[in-house]
This record gives C-alpha cells, structure tokens and sequence, in this order.
C-alpha cells in the first residue's frame, strides 16, 4: 500500500551531508511506490512560535501569517515523517527545530505517524547524536500513535558531499525502499 511520505530536510546547505542522506532517502521510497514530498526547512518562511496561544483560540490557525500552515497541513497529512538534521552543539539546528515547536498550534491532529531519523556529524561517534534523536523522538512522545521505524546515522562528515563515501549513503536509499 503506497503510503504519504514528508522529508523534513532541516539542513540549512542545499546538498549538505543530511540533505544529500534526504535525498536518498527519498529516492528509495519512491521506487518502493510511496507519494514523496521533500521540503528544506531553511527555504521556508516559518517563523518562531511566541507562545501566545492565539492558536488555543482560533481553531488551530497561528497568528503568525508565514509558510508553517502549508507544512503543518503536510504534516498532519503524511503517513510517514522523516527529520533530518545535521548536529548542532549535539542537538537539532534551529530551523527544524523551529518547525516542530510551531506544530503546537494543531499538535493533536498530528497522530499515527510512522517516523524515521537521518541525523550527521562531524565525529566519527554515534553517540555524539544521540541527543539529536532525543530531540526528535521527544517531539514523537508526543505525537498518538508514533512509531519510530529507523535511525541513519552519517558519522565522521564535515564538507558537503562527503556523506556519499558513507555507508550511510547507501543504508538512507534502502531504509527509503522499506517505508
């Protein structure tokens, strides 16, 4: 059954190691017949959530007029969701963090989604990126019905496109193909 899949690519460099890891991704899900929509974060206009609840008393709709609508509507609509980011001080980058905190604004209509995690770094360790998948699997604790489906760690990458001498590479292309 062919499934809804969003990549949220939060990589602020076009071709970046987790961006390229994205693609590739992708290019396994769509050859297993799944509907596939890649955005990058950093070429949409989503500003920071200011806790202001407007969205409480609105039905959902966040006083903020920018892109995160347009996501959040893709989020709320995908079978499956994909986070990608590469590891910033041992967290996200702001960017796909900035994503996830506005999807307060109809958080309880994002439920059953099947997730996977394509995080890079520069250390050769994964344990450096364990906090990044923390992040990202505290954001599913609190979607109903989360199930965590795979985890690509891109390990000892810096420059762009070194993430194609990985093994990495090729698990991002076969993870995609088992969606």
């Amino acid at each position: 059954m062919s499934k809804k899949v969003l990549i949220l690519s939060g990589s602020p460099r076009k071709g970046g190691n987790s961006d390229l890891l994205c693609n590739e991704f992708m290019r396994g899900a769509i050859e297993a017949g799944h509907e596939v929509e890649k955005i990058r974060v950093a070429e949409k206009k989503i500003g920071y959530c200011s806790a202001c609840y407007y969205c409480q008393k609105s039905g959902g709709v966040c006083a903020k007029k920018d892109d995160m609508a347009e996501v959040l509507q893709k989020i709320i609509d995908a079978d499956v969701i994909v986070l990608s980011s590469p590891v910033y001080f041992y967290s996200i980058d702001a960017q796909l963090k900035t994503v996830i905190d506005r999807t307060v604004a109809r958080w309880t209509e994002v439920k059953d989604k099947e997730f996977y995690y394509i995080v890079t770094c520069a250390d050769e360790e994964r344990e450096s990126q364990e906090r990044t998948i923390e992040c990202f699997r505290g954001y599913a604790d609190c979607v109903e019905g989360a199930m965590e489906k795979g985890i690509i760690y891109g390990t000892g990458v810096y420059q762009p496109g070194e993430i194609k001498n990985s093994p990495a590479f090729a698990d991002a292309y076969q993870m995609g193909k088992t969606v």
